[in-house]
């Protein structure tokens, strides 16, 4: 139960060589080092810039182009520093009719879609949700090779791409999913590998937007697999990797969507319907890890004096524990069980730690939370514990854990829409189609 609250006071470059001592696996191989350059130093007054910068109009028109007006807010909603109800508002405040933001608000969809996915499946989104609609013509990797973790491809964009990730720890969906679908389909590594080395690296590094979209990618959460080829490439970076690449006109991919399935696939890949992944109130509140998040699981009274246990979802006091309850000592468990499993690189760390360091009164420990979180707050006479809903299953099980000796108060975010009509998670235009409406109103006051 090693405290690390004095990190939080270190400028950014202390603080990522402290964080390389205490935490030395986060710091080897490439990347992993590194702090992040760009414009993503954690924290509220960073995301509130950013907020105040956003064009949903510009969004909706140039999203799709790499040097397009994105928000670039998915490290600070990740961490909960931002809301997706409170990231809508600010959308829906800048429009004058809410269909001018529908674009930009569907996009937060798909990361409350994600969310809900995680929820109801836990951790079987580590494996395929789904069989492969396609069949690929060799035994994929179980790992990413050295030449593509070191950017030496020969292929410029997809260097490029591999730079940006190690180096600022972000990238455009894009480039997201042409390195995916690359990576997967092109080079045959398995879809796992490398959702877990984008894991290790991206500052919104978040299982289920990550790990899903990999899988959707793959053709194992979807009707068919992503491919990408040149054209949609140079379209959508005005050519910029291109004009000067050596594989310049007999890249991996050179053709059509066609093209590419046939050379790519044992059989040619057809859109198939698959079965829904359906929920139901019955089943939620028996069996699902959403029944850890029960409004009253249990017998024992709510805390009136709790510990605020902040966690990956909710590092910021804005966040739902620590906003009811403003005044209470609040803490965040750097878990060992999670950087084992995670690898975040040192990069991940330094902004989630400019995050905490935002939060008065917090301490920052390293330890099992299951033993730390109520060891804590019996020693500050603390009467339970209050935390945010989480989807994360590692969370749900803490939670589980700390309720057989603690009372546990979970604190919902504020609502982004109205799943009541929701029984279908397998496709995001199934979820979309009954939450939209509801998406698109703003917050009540």
């Amino acid at each position: 139960m090693t405290s690390l609250t004095h990190l939080l006071a270190e400028p950014r470059h202390a603080l990522a060589r402290e964080l390389a001592r205490v935490v030395p696996e986060s710091a080897g191989g490439p990347g992993r080092g590194t702090v992040p350059d760009g414009p993503h130093a954690g924290g509220r007054a960073t995301a509130l810039s950013r907020l105040a910068a956003m064009d949903p109009l510009a969004y909706g028109q140039t999203r799709n182009h790499v040097a397009g007006a994105v928000t670039g807010l998915s490290p600070w909603i990740r961490h909960g520093v931002l809301s997706l109800a409170e990231v809508r508002d600010a959308a829906l405040a800048r429009v004058s009719d809410p269909a001018q933001a529908a674009k930009l608000v569907s996009e937060l969809g798909w990361r409350d879609y994600w969310r809900q996915v995680y929820l109801a499946v836990g951790d079987a989104i580590l494996e395929d949700l789904e069989a492969p609609a396609a069949r690929w013509r060799r035994t994929l990797l179980g790992f990413v090779p050295d030449d593509v973790r070191e950017a030496r491809t020969g292929m410029a964009c997809i260097d490029a791409f591999v730079h940006r990730l190690h180096g600022t720890g972000w990238l455009h969906n894009h480039e997201r999913m042409w390195l995916a679908s690359w990576l997967v389909h092109v080079r045959g590594v398995h879809w796992r590998a490398g959702a877990d080395w984008f894991l290790e690296h991206l500052l919104d590094g978040d299982p289920a937007s990550n790990h899903l979209s990999w899988q959707w990618v793959a053709g194992t959460f979807s009707a068919k697999p992503y491919l990408f080829n040149r054209e949609n490439l140079e379209t959508f970076t005005s050519g910029s990797h291109c004009r000067e690449c050596p594989a310049f006109g007999h890249c991996d991919v050179e053709g059509s969507y066609d093209d590419l399935a046939a050379r790519l696939f044992a059989e040619p890949e057809r859109p198939v319907e698959r079965p829904p992944l359906r929920i139901s109130p019955a089943a939620t509140a028996a069996s699902s890890p959403a029944a850890s998040l029960s409004p009253a699981p249990s017998l024992a009274p709510a805390p009136r004096r709790p510990l605020v246990w902040l966690t990956l979802d909710s590092a910021s006091a804005t966040s739902p524990a620590a906003a009811a309850f403003p005044d209470a000592p609040r803490i965040f468990v750097l878990d060992p069980a999670w950087l084992a499993a995670e690898r975040p690189a040192v990069k991940r760390l330094v902004f989630l730690c400019e995050c905490l360091a935002d939060v008065p009164g917090i301490e920052l420990r390293l330890g099992d939370p299951h033993v730390v979180v109520p060891a804590h707050a019996a020693t500050l006479g603390c009467d339970g514990v209050a935390v945010a809903e989480t989807p994360c299953p590692r969370i749900l099980r803490g939670i589980a854990s700390i309720r057989s000796t603690t009372p546990v108060a979970v604190m919902p975010w504020p609502p982004f829409c109205d799943r009541s009509r929701v029984r279908d998670l397998g496709r995001f235009s199934r979820f979309w189609q009954h939450v939209s409406t509801s998406a698109l109103r703003p917050t009540a006051s």
